[in-house]
């Protein structure tokens, strides 16, 4: 039996001149497949200029791991560029077209478990990097892979590493559009290696071991909001 979580996500604006403004909207699945592994599916619409269209998936394996991811961005409404990452055991690879850089290939050593492509609902599943079994604090992910260092994923897609400190905050239950959820909240409170520091980012997503995120803000010159809106659990059971 497969099940998919499919939902969407609504991206407003904190800054006083445009308060609770849609800046644009996300649409997502994630898919639970009987073999353990997932398969998480993003299509991104950024209104603010210029323009960024992102289209994402990412494939979980069995033990949690990244697998494989697709990106393909269209910035001010032309193509700027697409890619394929690989990951298996210590390393990652990368084949890339875009307008800037041409054709890339890349390899590159890991040491994190995860991969960033800038998803909203990816970031939501970044939270499950947090070994909550050591309690409340902060903890360090290092050598964290993006797909881009540009905090809408606008560049490239190309492989970019970064480290990233998770704080975890406790349980709580949270009210947004799609319902009422039991919901972890979490912060990334630093993200050394990036081009520009990453404000304040307060993450909430769902307590039942898919992640999914519930709600976001980001302050600092970014000053923008995130909220799921709804949320649909779907099962195939086959003829």
């Amino acid at each position: 039996m497969i099940e998919s979580l499919v939902g969407n996500l609504l991206y407003t604006s904190d800054q006083p001149e445009r308060l609770g403004k849609e800046r644009g909207r996300e649409s997502f699945r994630m898919d639970l497949h009987p073999d353990g592994s997932r398969v998480i599916s993003s299509h991104a619409e950024i209104d603010d200029a210029p323009p960024v269209v992102r289209d994402v998936s990412l494939r979980i394996d069995p033990n949690g791991l990244p697998a494989d991811c697709s990106a393909r961005i269209f910035v001010d409404g032309a193509f700027r560029g697409s890619a394929w990452f690989s990951f298996a055991g210590d390393h990652a690879e990368c084949e890339a077209l875009n307008t800037i850089e041409g054709r890339v290939s890349q390899q590159m050593k890991l040491t994190a478990p995860a991969f960033g492509n800038h998803a909203m609902v990816n970031d939501g599943f970044l939270l499950s990097l947090y070994d909550r079994s050591k309690g409340q604090g902060i903890q360090l992910i290092r050598d964290l892979p993006l797909s881009s260092p540009d905090h809408r994923g606008a560049t490239g897609p190309l492989l970019f590493k970064v480290d990233l400190a998770i704080q975890f905050h406790g349980e709580e239950m949270v009210e947004v559009k799609a319902g009422k959820y039991n919901a972890l909240k979490f912060s990334f409170t630093d993200v050394p290696g990036l081009p520009q520091e990453h404000p304040p980012y307060n993450l909430w997503c769902t307590n039942d071991g898919n992640f999914i995120l519930l709600k976001a803000e980001v302050g600092g010159y970014m000053q923008t909001r995130y909220e799921l809106t709804s949320l649909e659990h779907i099962r195939y059971t086959g003829s």
